[in-house]
C-alpha cells in the first residue's frame, strides 16, 4: 500500500445564530483526502487560517515528499516531513497542512485494519466528556444566560464563554462572567476562553476578580501564550489555566509543560501535527500528572485522541464547528447529554458527503472570506 494522491480544498460554512437574527457564524476549513495504490482513502481536516498558503502547501510540497510511502509508517512520514520541509521547526502553515494528511492516513489505516482512531491511539475508552462553547463575545448579559442554558437543557454540565474583546475591558468581562454564574446551576463548571487577549496585568485584575465563581479554567488568557506570564499567573491566581490548541508541535508544549504554566495542556489534532504528534503531547503530559483537553472544537475529530489515550478529557462543542461536523460528515455524532460516544464504525467513524463539500467548495479568494475574526465567526450584523 503506497500513497499516491493527497487532494485538498476550502469549504465554507455559515450559519444563523438561533435567536439573534443580525448574528452570523462563518466556519472555513480545508479538506484532504489521501488515496493510496490500491484504492484505500482517508481524509482529515485542518482549520480556517491561511488556507491558500495550506493549500499548495499540501499539494505541491509535502504531497512529493510522500508519494509512494506506505501511509501506516506516520513516523516515518512525520520525519521526512520534518527533515525536508521543517528542520528549524516552524509552525502554522505546515503545521496545519501536515494535520489534516495526518489524520487521513489514521483514517485510512483504521478502515484498512477495522478499528477506529482511537482504538489504533490506545483505546482507553469509548466514550468522552463534553462542553458547550456558547458565550460569544457580541452577546449581552441577557443572551449569555439565555444560551448557557441552552446547552445545560440539552444535557452538557459543562460550558464556556469567550472574555476578551475589544469592544469592552476586563471589568465588563468580569460582570459577564458574574452574570453567567448567577444564571446556571451551580453544579455546572463555567469555562472561559481568552484566545490570547490580554496582557498579563489585565489578565491577572481578571482573575481576582472572578475567583469566587469556581471557573474550572481560563484558556489562553495572555498574549502570544507567553509560557513566562502564564506561569506567573499561574502562581497568583486559584483559577487553573489551559493552553495549546494552535501550538504546531511538542517543543511548544514542552515549554507550557516545563514553565508550569498549565493546568490542562489542549492539544487539537487538527492543528498539533495531526494524531501522531498530538499523541506525543498527550504522552508528555501523562508523564508530568497533567490531563489533556479539547480546545479550538472540531470535535468529531478530536474526541478520538481523547477516548483513546488514558489522561483525555473533555472535547469542545464550538457551535459552528458542532454544526459544519453534521452538515459535511454523515454520520458525525451528536452528545448524549454530557458525553460523546464514538462511533462503531472504523477509522473515523463517519464519512464525508460530497455533496454538502461540493456546495460549499471555495474555488478561489474573496472578500467574505476576510470577513471573519480571529475567533471564526462574523460580527453581529448593525441594524441599517
Amino acid at each position: 500500500m503506497k500513497i499516491a494522491s493527497i487532494k485538498a480544498s476550502l469549504h465554507r460554512h455559515a450559519i444563523r445564530i438561533d435567536g439573534i437574527a443580525e448574528a452570523l457564524e462563518q466556519r472555513q476549513f480545508v479538506f484532504v483526502e489521501v488515496e493510496t495504490d490500491t484504492g484505500h482513502t482517508g481524509f482529515g481536516v485542518t482549520g480556517q487560517f491561511l488556507p491558500w498558503a495550506v493549500i499548495p502547501c499540501i499539494e505541491n510540497h509535502i504531497f512529493p515528499v510522500l508519494k509512494g510511502m506506505d501511509p501506516r509508517d506516520t513516523e516515518r512520514i512525520h520525519h521526512a516531513v520534518w527533515k525536508k520541509l521543517n528542520p528549524r521547526t516552524y509552525t502554522g502553515v505546515i503545521s496545519n497542512a501536515l494535520s489534516a494528511i495526518d489524520i487521513a492516513l489514521w483514517d485510512l489505516r483504521g478502515k484498512a485494519e477495522g478499528r477506529s482512531v482511537a482504538g489504533l491511539l490506545g483505546g482507553y475508552s469509548d466514550r468522552c466528556p463534553a462542553y458547550a462553547t456558547f458565550g460569544y463575545a457580541y452577546f449581552n448579559h441577557e443572551e449569555l444566560a439565555a444560551y448557557a442554558n441552552k446547552f445545560i437543557d440539552m444535557g452538557f454540565d459543562a460550558v464556556k464563554m469567550v472574555v476578551g474583546d475589544d469592544g469592552h475591558d476586563w471589568k465588563e468581562d468580569a460582570r459577564r462572567v458574574k452574570a453567567v454564574r448567577r444564571a446556571i446551576p451551580d453544579h455546572v463548571e463555567l469555562l472561559i476562553d481568552g484566545n490570547y487577549f490580554f496582557s498579563p496585568a489585565e489578565a491577572r485584575l481578571l482573575c481576582r476578580e472572578i475567583e469566587d465563581c469556581g471557573i474550572t479554567w481560563f484558556e489562553e488568557p495572555v498574549h502570544q501564550n507567553d509560557t513566562r506570564a502564564m506561569a506567573d499567573l499561574r502562581m497568583h491566581t486559584r483559577i487553573p489555566l489551559a493552553a495549546g490548541q494552535m501550538e504546531g508541535h511538542r517543543w511548544r508544549f514542552r515549554d507550557l509543560v516545563l514553565h508550569q504554566a498549565v493546568d490542562f495542556v489542549q492539544p487539537n489534532c487538527c492543528y498539533n501535527g495531526g494524531y501522531t504528534e498530538s499523541a506525543k503531547v498527550a504522552h508528555m503530559a501523562q508523564a508530568f500528572n497533567l490531563p489533556i483537553a479539547n480546545g479550538g472544537g472540531w470535535p468529531i475529530f478530536n474526541m478520538h485522541l481523547m477516548a483513546g489515550l488514558m489522561n483525555g478529557g473533555r472535547v469542545e462543542f464550538h457551535y459552528g464547528m458542532w454544526e459544519a461536523g453534521k452538515r459535511f460528515f454523515k454520520g458525525a455524532p451528536d452528545p448524549d447529554g454530557n458525553m460523546l460516544i464514538i462511533p462503531d464504525g472504523p477509522g473515523l467513524g463517519f464519512t464525508a458527503d460530497r455533496d454538502q463539500l461540493n456546495d460549499c467548495r471555495v474555488n478561489s479568494p474573496d472578500r467574505a472570506a476576510s470577513d471573519q475574526d480571529a475567533h471564526g465567526y462574523t460580527r453581529r450584523k448593525k441594524a441599517g
